[in-house]
Formats: structure tokens, sequence, C-alpha cells
């Protein structure tokens, strides 16, 4: 397996590992048509394979706002009971479809309250399709562990109530909190109050940074507010001139702060101009714990095998390199060292080692 030839298949069976998928970004286009037929939403198309090209071609505007607004319609159908279990159910399936061994995924819960449920109801809620999903996965052969981020929407109100879900429910499921959102004009530290309470109960949380706003923006979500990781953080390379790190560089790199990147999704939203200029590959190569993310499959039309590919065929990722970026996502994730030190040692060195 080499940069000019791409065995596609033997890249679906490694294992890999994801941090930032968001679940209401990676509904399947089938079950987006169902539901939306059974609480009455009207979608662009109701056929799965349009509907698919259409979430591309939206998210494929280079405007983030307009890639956020995408989420109208999954978030349409997942007000109820049944349609939070299903999507949460067939996310896990999903992954473990592709090879996924580790994943964290992400969704505001305020979000999902329309419906008339309460925000810890759609937090038991999700939970409960996620395990079942999971058992699903383990009795084909095909297990894989999901922790759950609650996120707070950054532009709203909730975002401290969010983080008290988070902690109420981290014996249950939830291993981390986030915030998203459109990041430029809504600075994190507008939220301090929530990640002072995160950083009180021990509740590791990684923040949006560096994306739609630049190095105050990542400044602002490791120096005040504490993150652990950054989502995306694309425009860390704004400190870097011919080789040189800055010092917020230098401190993201040195302290193996992980960045959550997600190549498809930054070309969707005009963060980078091609897969093959795309950040990952040059601080992968200056030292920095980059990660490789789909971000939300359905709107970017991706899976963890696609990300991969496109690395190998564009960039001239090598299967060592997918190996450092999925043990450094292990390395960073927020479920305990033993659990990610036996997936290393067990499950990822292992897969790769057959391939190399």
């Amino acid at each position: 397996m080499t940069a000019t030839r791409v065995d596609i298949e033997a890249l679906r069976r490694l294992p890999k590992a994801v941090l930032h998928d968001h679940l209401d970004g990676a509904l399947r286009p089938a079950t987006l048509v169902e539901l939306a037929a059974e609480v009455g939403h009207a979608l662009p198309t109701t056929d799965p394979d349009e509907l698919a090209a259409w979430f591309i071609d939206a998210a494929d505007s280079g405007d983030l706002v307009r890639y956020i607004a995408t989420f109208d319609h999954t978030l349409a159908v997942l007000q109820t009971r049944e349609g939070l279990l299903r999507a949460a159910e067939e996310y896990v399936l999903d992954l473990a479809a592709d090879g996924v061994v580790y994943a964290e995924v992400r969704y505001a819960p305020e979000l999902n309250t329309r419906g008339g449920l309460t925000l810890h109801e759609v937090v038991e809620t999700v939970q409960e399709g996620l395990a079942a999903g999971m058992a699903k996965a383990a009795a084909q052969g095909t297990p894989v562990r999901v922790g759950t981020l609650l996120c707070g929407m950054r532009m709203f109100d909730r975002v401290r109530e969010a983080a008290e879900a988070a902690v109420a429910f981290r014996d249950a499921g939830v291993v981390g909190f986030d915030i998203a959102g459109a990041e430029d004009g809504f600075p994190p530290a507008d939220h301090l109050e929530a990640f002072e309470l995160l950083r009180r109960e021990s509740v590791p949380f990684t923040i949006h940074a560096g994306e739609a706003h630049g190095l105050p923006s990542i400044h602002q979500a490791l120096q005040v507010c504490g993150a652990q990781r950054i989502g995306h953080g694309v425009r860390i390379t704004e400190d870097i001139v011919d080789g040189k790190l800055g010092r917020l560089a230098s401190w993201v790199r040195d302290r193996r702060i992980a960045l959550e990147m997600c190549p498809t999704s930054n070309l969707q939203t005009g963060c980078a101009t091609s897969i093959a200029e795309h950040p990952i590959t040059a601080l992968k190569d200056l030292g920095f714990r980059v990660t490789l993310n789909t971000d939300n499959r359905l709107v970017s039309g991706t899976t963890m095998t696609r990300e991969m590919t496109l690395l190998v065929e564009q960039a001239g990722w090598t299967v060592e390199d997918l190996r450092t970026v999925t043990v450094n996502a292990l390395k960073s994730a927020f479920v305990p060292f033993d659990e990610r030190n036996a997936l290393v040692r067990d499950v990822v060195l292992p897969g790769y080692a057959t391939a190399l």
C-alpha cells in the first residue's frame, strides 16, 4: 500500500479512531428521508441519493454559516425519542462498518428539545441508542467504543446548562464537553463560567477554535478557558513562518495538545484550498499531535476510510502516517488511560502491523 497504489478495502480494514464527529451531521440519507416523512418535515428531495448529493453541494459553498445551516434538516428529525434512538444506533453501526474502533460523538442536546424532550431526556435517549449500537457491533464482531461529548452552542445562553449535564452524565457514557456553532464573533471566553465548572469537576473539554477565526480564538481556548484539545485548529499555521514556530504554535506542539483536523470539512468551509495543501500534513511533519476526523459524514459525504484515502492519494501519506494519527487520537481521547492503552496495544498496533 503506497501513495500511488491504494487498496481502499485494506484501508477500510485498518483500525481507526475519530475524535471529532457530530451526531446530527452523520445521519444516513435514507433514514433522514424516513424520519422526515414521519414528522412532516419537507426535505429538498426524498430520493436518498439525491439528498446525499444536495448536502454535499450545499456544504461546498466555502461558507461556514451556510455549512451549519444544512443542519436545519437533520435537527428537524432529531426531536423525538424514536428519531434519536435510531440515529444514535445507526451512527455506531456505520462507524463499526468503516473500521472505527474508538470514537467520540458530539452533539448539542439543547438543539433536540423542540419536540418536548428535556435536555436530560435527550442525553439519556442518545446514550441508550449508542449502547444498542455498540452491543450490535460487538455481536457482529466489529466492536467499537463510543464516548459522548456534549456541546454547548456558543451563540446561545445554555452553555452552562450543557456543561452541568456533562458533569451529571460523566459516569453514564459522557466523556467530555465542547462548544460549537459560529466561531467568528462568539469567543470561547464568553463562556468562562462553564469551563471553570468543568475544570472544578475534572471533566475534560475541547473547543472549536482556529477554523472561522484565527489565533486569538485558539489562544483563548487554551490559555483562558483551559481546553485540553482544539477542534480543527487549522489556523495555528498563522503562527508558523518558514517552519519557525511562534509562541502559541510552540505551546500547542510542545505540550502535545491534539488538533482535531477535518480535511474535507475544511475544504468545504474555505479553511483549506486542497487536500494536498491542507495544513494537516505540514503540521504532522513538524511534530504536532494531529488527528484525522470526519466532522460531519453526511454533510461532507465522507468516512474515515475516505479521509485516509484522500491523504494517501493526494498528499502522499503512508500507512505509517495513518498509524501515527490513529495513535495520536487515542493518546488524547477523553477516556481513562488504561482503556486507551489497551486499544493501542491490542487493536491498533496489531491491525497496522498486518498492513506494513
